[in-house]
């Protein structure tokens, strides 16, 4: 009796502490979004800052783009559920990176100047070009979104202690978690229409910290909590998994060997090349992650914003590997799968079986959790700001100033269209985040990856590299790309045909991958050499003069 008691009053006092904590981040990026407000006066403010950010600000402000709910509570809960395979998308994200810095971050802030587009439309026809960035731009930003706002409503019915057959303010989960995705929603929406880029920075920056900060402690509790004994932790995460051996080895999600079916072996095989194409590639045409070279003032500014990003990217994609095994150890992938199936809840839960274990009984474990799911909601909030921002940036910047107006919208006028822009793809991800709550949140995020790899990359390296690219080239690159990644993730087992897709009851899929990348990636690049080969226009002076640009940053905004 005495023990169910402190139990309660364990999960009373948690829920407190969460709301409390939250209400306090939420207070204080309110202020700082208030203050940003205060400070945007021009178009320039509200796109990029005005320019302002230090290489370690932007770079700080990047990871915190970065680091996702993906990376915090889905790459965590793969590895808890999957071991080896889990960490695959950890390397993934780290790796693309690099892609990020030697292709593309440099040459985008020297020829750019809000948008992925205006580096695109630069030698080309504004209209068709724009356009067709604007639709990439807004269809990656609410993969992305998804993934988010799919990470919040799994945390809430965590935090709020709000189990099957319990209730919260008259809410039962499956209420609680809607709630929390338009409570995300609509928060997410104030952020960008009140701050701009200077709001979503300086909230992006503080989240960063608080990311990097919980983490770093978790993972110390865990190795001291085994005496700092890897192979201890590895055996304990083994047995306690429910996988034996396997779980430390190749096969356990991609790459599985199906005996006497040959070709489930061969797919298995290919998603898991298809992931990693996606993922290294991906990072160089998300649009959230693009604009962020535009907040600095200088080209070498830009190079050290991308080299602070990867020591604080790589950092904690290391300290993912401590928080997946740690779970899996700690709390066991039952107790994971029994909170939320796609393992979101894996590091909150570790978190607090480790207050539990370090800070005394029930008491100690509801503020380790409490923390951590405040740190958790940050993350989240921090990521929605900056991909609502990209998108409405776009839709605002790209097509209705230099295509429903032709360029002749005023400043005004077009940072209104942002903010209301900002309003209308806020409540569509709200919509669509309602029924994607059974995916796991990294998974959702290499679907996101694909798409951006599959349209934005062809166009935005063609144009940069290729002479005799065109128009016509980089509308067919970014509409063929595009479509042949959503149209295949729409056909794919992601959406339909089993249990842990978005309708499990219904069955329309014929594509057998769970990401399009292998396929839809070339697809995109042919479409742009097809696309550029039909069309006679092109322009070698304005390549010539791109290509100066590019490298020397001559003639930057």
């Amino acid at each position: 009796m005495n023990t169910v008691l402190a139990a309660e009053a364990g999960s009373t006092t948690a829920r407190n502490l969460t709301i409390t904590l939250f209400l306090i981040f939420v207070a204080i990026t309110l202020a700082i979004t208030v203050w940003a407000s205060r400070q945007t006066k021009t178009a320039t403010d509200f796109y990029a800052g005005g320019r302002s950010f230090s290489g370690f600000q932007n770079g700080m402000a990047i990871g915190g783009d970065y680091m996702s709910a993906a990376s915090f509570l889905g790459i965590a809960g793969l590895i808890a559920l999957y071991g080896y395979d889990g960490f695959l998308y950890s390397i993934g994200f780290l790796v693309a990176w690099l892609v990020a810095l030697l292709l593309v971050a440099e040459l985008l802030r020297n020829s750019g100047r809000y948008t992925m587009a205006d580096v695109l439309a630069f030698r080309m026809r504004q209209r068709p070009v724009r356009t067709a960035a604007a639709v990439s731009t807004i269809t990656v930003s609410i993969f992305y979104l998804l993934a988010q706002m799919v990470g919040a409503g799994a945390l809430v019915a965590l935090l709020l202690g709000i189990k099957p057959g319990t209730t919260f303010l008259g809410m039962d989960a499956g209420t609680a978690k809607v709630a929390t995705i338009i409570l995300v929603g609509a928060l997410m929406i104030i952020y960008v229409t009140v701050g701009g880029m200077k709001g979503t920075t300086y909230v992006q920056i503080v989240k960063a910290f608080l990311l990097m900060t919980g983490a770093v402690v978790m993972t110390l509790l865990v190795l001291a909590h085994y005496k700092f004994n890897l192979s201890s932790l590895l055996g304990d995460a083994a047995k306690q998994s429910g996988k034996g051996a396997s779980f430390l080895e190749p096969g356990l999600r991609y790459g599985v060997e199906t005996p006497g079916d040959a070709l489930k072996t061969f797919y298995s095989k290919m998603d898991l090349l298809s992931l990693g194409i996606a993922l290294v590639l991906g990072t160089a045409g998300l649009p959230h992650i693009l604009i962020r070279f535009y907040t600095v003032p200088t080209a070498k500014a830009a190079r050290k914003s991308v080299l602070w990003a990867i020591g604080i990217i790589g950092t904690f994609y290391l300290l993912t590997l401590a928080l997946g095994f740690g779970a899996a150890a700690l709390v066991g992938g039952q107790a994971i799968t029994a909170q939320d199936k796609a393992g979101n809840t894996a590091a909150p839960q570790l978190a607090e079986a480790l207050g539990k274990d370090f800070f005394g009984g029930d008491l100690g474990g509801a503020t380790l959790l409490a923390i951590i799911a405040a740190v958790a909601f940050a993350t989240i909030l921090a990521v929605v700001a900056g991909l609502t921002l990209a998108s409405s940036s776009s839709l605002a910047h790209d097509f209705y100033a230099n295509v429903v107006r032709n360029g002749e919208a005023s400043e005004r006028q077009e940072v209104n269209v942002a903010r209301i822009s900002a309003l209308v793809i806020g409540a569509i991800s709200i919509v669509l985040s309602i029924f994607a709550q059974n995916l796991n949140v990294a998974f959702l995020v290499a679907l996101a990856f694909a798409v951006a790899a599959s349209g934005n990359l062809p166009a935005i390296l063609y144009s940069l590299f290729w002479k005799r690219f065109n128009t016509s080239g980089a509308v067919w690159a970014i509409y063929g790309g595009l479509i042949a990644a959503v149209v295949l993730v729409f056909f794919s087992p992601v959406v339909s045909g089993v249990q842990t897709a978005m309708f499990p009851d219904h069955d329309w899929h014929w594509f057998p991958l769970s990401n399009p990348g292998i396929i839809s990636i070339p697809i995109g690049f042919l479409c742009g050499w097809i696309g550029t080969l039909l069309s006679k226009e092109h322009d070698e002076e304005k390549y010539a003069e791109l290509e100066v640009r590019s490298v020397t940053g001559a003639g930057a905004h």
